[in-house]
């Protein structure tokens, strides 16, 4: 049964009153095929299929006869030429509404010759959203963090341990060997394994040379392949006052909390553990309600941290967002050892909203540390204020 996700279905109709051609992305089994499925008055064409892509060796005579209609072209990668369909289609068709499909960004393979700059909208589908989580089967935050957002693997009854080693195993080999030249496969799945187990920690190529015994010009390789298809995250520092910031550094972050406790070998919760789960999944919200890569995080050589840091170009301020599992323990220690390094980031950066995000606020409140006032907040009204 195919399930009603609102978001994405008028993020979908909002696009495609902009452009004809809609690039829909993200990785493997995130439930881009079901979400598009899932809209009216579609004709769906799944590419892996020999008969369907032989309807393509004769594109201009395939839209001809689709005047009017919205096609689902699924892993459209697996045609001979992909982005020629959808230049076509985007050029000469215009009454034809598209979506393609696919696990990376449209530039990220040798095999679009065409990125149809001017011509497309990207949506990048993101794990499941925390308003979501009932409609999939369980509200329970936990079982969030524990089974991750990819909708089939989160639905299951028991933790999906052998599904997520699946999914790694089918990422590399309809991912990676059908869209990158990549040849070391142990080299490469231990990589990745590497980083989901580093979840929110700060990158440092040299560490990873030894153990995926490989070159750092490699592993910098890797890690740009599993940016572009959305496996890693990384949030770079956010820095203009380079003596005393760390200005190098990036920190990389996991794409899904179940494939990251899956990593480290957590088959159960600590509550040690729900911080970087937590933080995971508001990095989450923010890439999906946004829609962009462009958040950063800030530290000090004091070691003073701020865990995401968006940047408004238009008024030039800066919006602090630091998250917390839980406010039950809000006191005054609390308060204090966030009042300290968002006043350490202030010192540089006087303008701009400062919030704390946690998991157990209903309705926002505000306490102050000195001068500062620092806005606890839940992430449907964070996500409410920030992408206004």
């Amino acid at each position: 049964m195919l399930i009603n996700r609102p978001f994405w279905q008028n993020l979908i109709e909002k696009a495609w009153e902009e452009r004809t051609i809609i690039w829909l992305m993200g990785v493997r089994r995130v439930g881009k095929t079901s979400l598009c499925m899932s809209l009216p008055h579609v004709e769906y064409f799944d590419c892996e299929r020999p008969s369907v892509r032989e309807l393509f060796n004769d594109p201009e005579g395939f839209l001809a006869g689709k005047a009017g209609k919205r096609l689902i072209l699924d892993e459209i990668h697996r045609l001979d030429n992909p982005s020629e369909i959808l230049k076509l289609a985007a050029d000469h068709y215009s009454t034809v509404k598209i979506i393609a499909t696919g696990s990376s960004t449209l530039g990220a393979s040798a095999k679009f010759k065409d990125t149809l700059t001017g011509r497309k909208r990207e949506i990048w589908l993101t794990p499941l959203l925390l308003q979501e989580l009932a409609n999939f089967g369980s509200g329970n935050l936990q079982h969030r963090f524990l089974f991750g957002g990819l909708p089939s693997l989160f639905s299951s009854a028991t933790v999906p341990e052998e599904d997520f080693k699946e999914w790694i195993d089918a990422y590399w080999a309809k991912d990676i060997q059908e869209l990158f030249s990549v040849s070391k496969r142990y080299s490469f799945q231990k990589f990745t394994e590497l980083l989901l187990a580093h979840s929110g920690g700060q990158f440092e190529a040299s560490k990873f040379t030894a153990p995926c015994e490989i070159s750092r010009e490699t592993i910098n390789n890797y890690l740009s392949i599993l940016e572009e298809t959305f496996v890693i995250h990384i949030i770079r520092p956010y820095s203009s006052h380079k003596p005393h910031e760390i200005v190098k550094a990036p920190k990389v972050y996991g794409f899904d909390t179940g494939l990251t406790c899956y990593a480290k070998g957590w088959g159960e919760l600590r509550k040690e553990d729900m911080g970087l789960l937590w933080e995971q999944c508001v990095l989450n919200e923010l890439h999906a309600y946004l829609q962009t890569h462009d958040i950063h995080y800030w530290r000090n050589k004091r070691g003073q941290e701020i865990d995401f840091v968006l940047q408004d170009k238009k008024n030039q301020k800066l919006t602090v967002i630091e998250c917390k599992f839980s406010t039950l323990s809000s006191g005054k220690e609390m308060i204090s050892a966030i009042g300290t390094n968002i006043e350490a980031f202030r010192q540089h950066y006087p303008q701009g909203e400062n919030y704390v995000v946690a998991s157990d606020v209903d309705h926002s409140f505000q306490r102050k540390y000195n001068d500062l006032l620092i806005t606890f907040i839940s992430p449907r009204e964070l996500i409410d204020r920030v992408s206004r």
